[in-house]
């Protein structure tokens, strides 16, 4: 259990608060200020004083855009496509390409995680890169 201060986190706390929260809490709150430390220090390093926020929705509709009907079932036939053409890789390449592009691991951490060496595992999803364009150029 930590101690915090909720007027640290909080700015529309005005007077010191202090709470006791299991440690996993504490994490989450300090990844926080730390993202939150770091987009303050790129606004100070870029000048980027501004806001789009008007009050009119401009900033809103920026952030999120939202799509049509026809979008949606075009990106899910396109996912559907995708995975399609996974599971005909072997089972070695689509858990490297699986791990490299959907899970964000890097190539090293996979050959880690696997005992093997970082070429081989940069040459098996190479393979099943080429693998998947022909299998995408020849089915759809």
């Amino acid at each position: 259990m930590k101690k915090i201060n909720l007027k640290d986190y909080y700015s529309h706390i005005t007077v010191d608060t202090y709470i006791d929260i299991p440690d996993e809490v504490f994490n989450i709150f300090e990844e926080y200020r730390k993202a939150e430390q770091a987009y303050q220090s790129r606004i100070r390093y870029h000048k980027a004083y501004y806001s789009l926020d008007r009050g009119d929705g401009i900033e809103h509709t920026a952030l999120f855009v939202s799509l049509s009907p026809d979008e949606i079932y075009e990106r899910k036939l396109t996912t559907e496509q995708l995975h399609a053409a996974i599971a005909t890789l072997p089972d070695k390449q689509a858990k490297r390409i699986y791990a490299h592009y959907f899970l964000g691991m890097s190539k090293a951490a996979i050959a880690k995680a696997e005992g093997t060496s970082a070429s081989s595992v940069k040459d098996a999803i190479r393979r099943g890169l080429c693998s998947l364009e022909k299998y995408l150029k020849n089915n759809f």
